[in-house]
């Protein structure tokens, strides 16, 4: 009669086998996925261990996205995705339907604002749920207005928010203010503290004396957006309305153009008009109206979508009616 120690030997032995079973199964697998051919030598297992804890991480990830919920995987916002063709090093999975991405260069494409890896085939089916990573993000200057606060989690611009503050903290009786331009050196100087430090940047009153190159700062981010604060799209419903006589069909056709905005511009445009009415009710002062504003801030905050120059040139006016009638009437269209 066997003992007892014997038959856990071989209970013990028998589930090694399983055990080295599953292993090489696994193997097999992964090695079908990374389209490898297998000879009747197989390499040891230093060689799996690795890509062993890769697939784990990939198929990790995929398991997240596919268990999350119909509710949570509907687009909350306007973010679309930012994909340029990428070539990974190593195998990769596709983060839309799961499928290996096949090939040695420009297997697929990547978001640049957030990551996300998919075939390119898959890039047009991937819903415009963007949520760009900081660690993606390599300027704010230049950047898309959205990608920028989506990605530090914020209302609006940081650019916008800091030098606002600044201004209205010791600059609201500065005369000319927004129309005197500061030294050109210095707000670039001022734009690459930006770029380099974020939210970290130092623009009181002990770093940069005259207030005129934190306002040339802030004139300079808003020219310098990819998409205007005034996007492209609801460009046209802004010049249709400031191109109407009477007042309240004027007004509603303005708060029908606002609503056309991408959030993130939207409460940028309100956050900015608030700031310019207060700069009007300092108008005894710095002897900026809200016409004088309107010419300033025009051209900064809206280009016209098509590269008619002709057109553009007889815009120029109806911009600076937009702009007007938006300071004027801040308190009652946002």
């Amino acid at each position: 009669m066997p003992s007892r120690q014997s038959y856990e030997v071989r209970k013990e032995d028998k589930s090694l086998v399983q055990k080295a079973k599953r292993e090489a199964n696994q193997e097999d697998i992964l090695a079908a996925a990374l389209g490898m051919r297998m000879g009747p030598q197989k390499p040891p297992a230093t060689f799996w261990q690795p890509l062993k804890l890769f697939a784990y991480s990939q198929l990790t990830s995929l398991v997240r996205r596919a268990t999350l919920k119909e509710s949570e995987r509907t687009p909350r916002s306007e973010k679309v995705h930012n994909f340029k063709v990428h070539t990974f090093r190593g195998p990769h999975w596709c983060e839309h339907c799961a499928s290996f991405m096949w090939g040695l260069m420009a297997q697929g494409v990547k978001c640049t604002d957030c990551g996300l890896n998919v075939h390119k085939q898959c890039s047009s089916l991937v819903h415009s749920d963007c949520k760009p990573d900081p660690r993606h993000i390599r300027k704010v200057y230049s950047c898309d207005l959205t990608t920028l606060v989506k990605a530090y989690n914020t209302a609006r611009p940081m650019v916008v928010d800091m030098c606002i503050r600044e201004i209205e903290s010791r600059g609201l009786k500065s005369e000319g203010l927004y129309r005197i331009s500061g030294f050109t050196d210095s707000v670039e100087e001022v734009k690459m503290a930006f770029d380099k430090d974020g939210e970290k940047t130092d623009i009181s009153v002990n770093v940069y004396e005259d207030i005129n190159i934190i306002t040339g700062a802030l004139k300079l981010y808003l020219r310098d957006l990819p998409v205007p604060v005034i996007s492209y799209d609801a460009y046209p419903r802004f010049i249709e309305a400031a191109k109407l006589t009477d007042l309240e069909k004027k007004l509603e056709a303005f708060r029908e153009a606002l609503a056309l905005l991408p959030p993130s511009h939207s409460e940028t445009l309100k956050y900015l008009m608030a700031h310019l009415k207060r700069v009007t009710q300092n108008e005894k002062f710095n002897l900026m109206n809200a016409e004088n504003l309107a010419i300033v801030f025009g051209p900064t905050l809206m280009r016209a979508p098509n590269t008619d120059a002709i057109t553009a040139l007889n815009d120029i006016r109806y911009q600076r009616q937009v702009v007007e009638v938006l300071i004027k009437n801040e308190d009652v269209l946002f």
